[in-house]
């Protein structure tokens, strides 16, 4: 949304001017946070598409086997640690709000430990994937090529401990713009770095390329928060010392509140994650198994796609909230909320009618077979629709994040898609013999019941309330010391 020109601005009452503007300046600042979100999520999957194309120039089994091992990394590690690190933005966009930088400061070293943490139990079920896919019926030739692409992949659970933490503290506070410049140069680097190693190492060097470069971005996103705290505490220690404080200042306090939002929005994203790797199970079970195989993995291929908008509109939502809630200011909060779904419904009938219009070229640059064509043009059809609601599903997902209410999402997530969405996709895919489509209407119905749920929750929220409660738990009150005390352990050269 763009500012109304002169003309159209002189047409309005003047009681609405100050709200249009208000508006414009709303959508101008999520516009902010969400186009270079948009820009780094593409920059990712470019990413997966360059790691893809070299694992198909290594031959079939390379490929098959890295395929299914990104997936089983995917989902039983990195899903599980960006939704862990997804309590990050409730405390730290109400913290930035409240101008604590203390509380900004300790929760971005209490995600980075509970990460790491995290990466333990996960590192170990890696070091047996291949006895995993084995019981899961998998080819012991492809079992043991994934399980050397895993174990290669190990050191990207620790990178990732680092990096997205980081992402999310800059994110919190508005910042994007260096977590996008920063994955651009990691791409090119990426490129030749999967070129050199794949041709020396195989499959080992193509996974090594992909943890190697994350581990650049996380190096400048570094270097970048330093020397943005470094300056922050030239400004600040000059008015209060106590500013300056907070990196190490942990507390049991600070921990529960941590975790009892972590794990709801865990498994927020987990759930939702594994449903569609359910779905892709269940593609696997029709009729023509291959071909229904082959419909949907391209289906989603460009799901993927719409998904870095998704994402990138869901963040924004919650900054923005969780900001305007921690500042205090329950009507702007509000009014974000109101603006985010809105933006989340447009761009979703945007989504759905590039769906439409590219279900044919789409299918063409992925296989020569008139069937599966055929078939990803059905496929994407239902998709489209599913893609209007899975927009604002996305962003009402990111306001109750952004509220501190994950438990709200999970509810919804678990009502709408495991309730409601696999049993009709099962019964309309398999007893009304509607095959793929109905399993995709299936989606379509459960996102839609999800929908509802959300859209009912913040209509009915008490944002006063929200407000007052982000307060506390972001205020000064909060288990730090006062500003005198803090100022006298600085001095006094005790922890900071």
């Amino acid at each position: 949304m763009t500012t109304l020109p002169p003309q159209q601005r002189r047409a309005l009452p003047a009681w609405a001017e100050p709200a249009a503007r208000a508006v414009n300046a709303e959508v101008r600042a999520q516009r902010g946070i969400a186009l270079p979100l948009i820009g780094m999520n593409l920059t990712w999957f470019a990413k997966m598409a360059v790691t893809t194309a070299f694992l198909g120039r290594l031959g079939d089994l390379e490929l098959a086997a890295g395929t299914l091992g990104f997936s089983f990394a995917n989902v039983t590690g990195f899903a599980v640690l960006t939704g862990l690190c997804g309590a990050m933005e409730p405390i730290c966009g109400q913290a930035h709000g409240a101008k604590n930088v203390s509380l900004l400061r300790r929760t971005l070293v209490m995600a980075t430990i509970l990460l790491l943490a995290a990466s333990i139990p996960i590192a170990l079920l890696w070091l047996r994937v291949d006895a995993v896919l084995l019981r899961f019926g998998q080819q012991p030739d492809i079992a043991s090529t994934a399980r050397k692409y895993v174990v290669c992949l190990l050191p990207d659970l620790a990178v990732t401990s680092f990096l997205n933490p980081l992402k999310a503290y800059l994110s919190s506070q508005e910042v994007t713009l260096p977590t996008l410049f920063t994955t651009a140069l990691a791409l090119a680097l990426h490129i030749p770095l999967t070129m050199s190693l794949s041709a020396r190492k195989g499959i080992e060097g193509v996974a090594a390329a992909i943890w190697m470069s994350d581990l650049a971005v996380a190096i400048m996103l570094a270097a970048y928060v330093l020397a943005y705290e470094r300056r922050r505490k030239a400004d600040s220690s000059a008015n209060d010392p106590a500013k300056t404080c907070g990196w190490l200042q942990q507390t049991l306090g600070g921990w529960l509140g941590l975790l009892r939002l972590a794990f709801p929005c865990c498994l927020n994203t987990c759930l939702e994650w594994w449903c569609y790797e359910i779905l892709v199970l269940l593609t696997g079970r029709l009729p023509d198994a291959r071909r229904m195989v082959a419909v949907i993995a391209v289906t989603l291929n460009f799901d993927y796609l719409l998904f870095a908008g998704m994402l990138s509109l869901s963040v924004s939502a919650s900054v923005r909230v969780s900001n305007e809630l921690g500042a205090g200011d329950a009507s702007l909060a509000r009014r974000a909320a109101r603006v985010s779904i809105v933006g989340g419904a447009l761009a979703g009938v945007v989504g759905g009618l590039l769906m439409l219009a590219a279900r044919r070229p789409w299918a063409r640059m992925y296989t020569r077979s008139a069937e599966v064509r055929d078939g990803v043009g059905r496929a994407m059809k239902v998709m489209a629709l599913l893609e209007v609601v899975n927009f604002p599903l996305n962003v009402c997902g990111g306001i109750v994040r952004g509220t501190a209410r994950p438990l709200v999402g999970m509810y919804a997530v678990v009502g709408g898609f495991y309730v409601v969405a696999l049993p009709v996709g099962v019964a309309l895919g398999f007893k009304a013999r509607l095959g793929l489509e109905g399993l995709l209407a299936g989606f379509l119905v459960g996102a839609a019941a999800s929908l509802a749920v959300l859209v009912t929750v913040i209509v009915c929220m008490d944002w006063t309330s929200e407000a007052e409660k982000a307060r506390r738990r972001a205020g000064a009150t909060d288990d730090e010391p006062t500003t005198k005390e803090a100022s006298r352990n600085c001095n006094t050269g005790e922890a900071c």
